[in-house]
């Protein structure tokens, strides 16, 4: 396999084996098979016990669980209407769902697999991405992708909704940095990225542009422990990791090109798996550094 790797105004093309997956920084290989899920794959989550969710398995509407070998089967169906986007996870384990078609957040209780709607609004566009902190405070994008504009949303432990902003362009992915005191939230049409200071109660001040790009847009974002930002470039088919001070580090070749989003996984920590729109799969790839706790 042909492996592109993409730094600065350098490329290396070498050849990988999967036998050395664990040993090679930055070079992607397929964690699943191809076509197993639908055009709107996204969302990678993983529960507290290590196992990997992602939306959209087989047709719109419904949750894959996959495996460590890359196998998929399904976890549950949504009901009629819903379409996830994005998956966290509170503290207690339950899963949230930015269910963009319902214009919901949704709530599944893992052991019963009851779906209920956690939050809905009719000032929500598309709910499309979500990260939480660590008193369960969920922050949402929520882009109205006709209009060009975008909301920025927190939504507090029992489903009350605060608008945090609308004065954005296409809200799209939104990450916390590792203190919880900093939110990421990128505009998908702008390419741009702009940083808020979080206050204690979780309301959002001080924007201020993070980075920008000149082509491409973006889609999912995770911190490392360190602080530095992953960022997908849809359409580029790459992994943009960008410093906490914003430099622009290097970027990791997908073999897919609409890449929606990522997560950090696997018993250290250090591996990340990526969610491609194209490839209706997910690629993954050694890191040097974990995700944040």
């Amino acid at each position: 396999m042909r492996i592109v790797f993409i730094c600065g105004s350098w490329v290396a093309s070498f050849i990988v084996g999967a036998q050395d997956f664990n040993r090679t920084l930055h070079v992607c290989v397929d964690h699943t098979q191809e076509n197993l899920f639908t055009n709107n794959i996204e969302g990678p989550a993983f529960d507290k016990k290590g196992n990997l969710y992602v939306v959209n398995f087989q047709k719109d509407g419904t949750i894959g669980l996959v495996k460590p070998s890359g196998e998929v089967k399904l976890f549950l169906t949504l009901p009629e209407g819903s379409t996830a986007n994005s998956i966290k996870f509170d503290r207690k384990g339950d899963m949230y769902l930015a269910d963009f078609t319902g214009h919901n957040v949704l709530k599944v209780d893992m052991k019963t697999k009851q779906v209920s709607v956690y939050v809905h609004s009719n000032e929500f566009n598309q709910p499309n991405d979500l990260c939480i902190n660590r008193k369960d405070q969920l922050f949402a994008s929520d882009p109205n992708w006709k209009e060009g504009t975008g909301k920025i949303w927190r939504i507090d432990a029992g489903g009350k909704a605060t608008l945090l902003t609308d004065k954005m362009g296409t809200t799209n992915g939104i990450e916390l940095s590792p203190d919880e005191k900093i939110l990421y939230v990128n505009e998908s049409v702008q390419r741009k990225i702009w940083a808020f200071d979080v206050d204690e109660s979780g309301d959002i001040s001080n924007k201020r542009l993070f980075v920008e790009f000149p082509d491409f847009g973006f889609d999912g974002m995770k911190c490392d422990n360190k602080g530095n930002l992953y960022v997908t470039r849809y359409g580029k088919g790459t992994v943009a990791v960008i410093s906490s001070a914003g430099k622009k580090l290097f970027e990791v070749a997908l073999k897919g090109k609409n890449c929606s989003n990522l997560v950090f996984g696997g018993k250290d920590g250090k591996t990340v798996f990526v969610t491609l729109q194209d490839r209706k799969g997910m690629e993954k790839f050694r890191n040097d550094i974990p995700g944040k706790k």
